[in-house]
């Protein structure tokens, strides 16, 4: 078996653990920015603790720390606004905004590694553009949680391109610990504000027995164990092969999201005809990748 073969299997696997994040968040019982704060302070506290066992140097440099740790904010920012969106209409609905983040990385990735945008990769991006028109005809009732994932999807896929472009420097889990800091110190830094506009009855900061287990499964299996390796996974692999990968979470997310939920999570037959249109550019990125690379045509010249 390849390195290649095994990356895409872990990546898989990964996107499974990932399917079962908006379910998690709904099985909590305080509300989203409560849920990232404590996400990202169990997984920092985690991820210190395996750093420090290891021995592991935290030396990196101010610049390159202020860097991470700014990442770590937008990565709060994506959380709060996936979990909010989960709430305020159904996990599927969210994970199908979810998978927009393969046309924002078609966009994201050229521009800030300085490359041509490649045309093919913009076409896939535009079919997933059509299949959020089809889910949005026949689920208008759920237009905020469907816009607020399509932003979460956003601002997944610049952290997504930046984690590209921090592995070539750092030890992955140096960089998910620093990361985890800054949601963790992002999240506290946003409390005045969301309790003063959103959460008039004050912070909800004392989870239930069960909220414990799975805040617990959800910092470290879905965020120590699948973040760190989709950051590992990304010193080979191209930051929107990751995040189309990704958009097999909300197969993988409704599956599990109606077998554990039922008739909530049933929606009309519109919405998972365009969730299939999404799911078509999982299928055709590689084919036509493997296509052109055995014509040996730059795919920069795709256009």
């Amino acid at each position: 078996m390849t390195q290649t073969t095994t990356d895409y299997i872990k990546l898989h696997f990964i996107v499974w653990i990932w399917g079962f994040t908006a379910i998690l968040g709904l099985l909590i019982t305080i509300p989203s920015v409560e849920i990232v704060f404590y996400r990202t302070l169990i997984a920092a506290l985690v991820l210190w603790g395996l750093l420090v066992y290891s021995k592991v140097s935290f030396r990196i440099g101010r610049r390159e720390a202020y860097k991470i740790l700014g990442t770590g904010f937008i990565i709060a920012a994506h959380w709060i606004l996936f979990f909010a969106a989960a709430r305020v209409s159904t996990a599927s609905v969210c994970l199908a905004g979810m998978a927009t983040c393969s046309l924002w990385t078609s966009f994201l990735e050229p521009l800030m590694n300085k490359k041509r945008i490649k045309a093919f990769e913009v076409v896939l991006g535009l079919i997933v553009i059509a299949g959020l028109y089809v889910i949005f005809r026949f689920e208008f009732n759920h237009a905020l949680g469907l816009f607020m994932a399509v932003v979460s999807a956003f601002l997944s896929a610049l952290f997504s391109v930046i984690n590209g472009k921090l592995t070539v420097r750092h030890n992955p889990y140096m960089i998910t610990f620093y990361e985890m800091a800054g949601a963790c110190l992002g999240t506290a830094l946003f409390f005045p504000f969301y309790t003063y506009y959103f959460a008039l009855e004050g912070l909800q900061l004392i989870p239930t027995s069960m909220d414990w287990l799975w805040l617990f499964i959800l910092a470290v299996i879905c965020t120590v164990y699948a973040f760190s390796v989709s950051v590992e996974i990304m010193k080979r692999v191209s930051a929107f092969v990751v995040n189309l990968t990704v958009n097999l979470e909300p197969v993988y997310g409704i599956i599990l999201a109606v077998i554990i939920f039922g008739e909530k999570e049933q929606m009309k037959p519109g919405f998972y005809v365009g969730t299939v249109i999404i799911l078509i550019s999982v299928l055709i990125y590689p084919i036509l990748n493997r296509y052109y690379k055995r014509k040996a045509l730059p795919l920069d010249n795709l256009r």
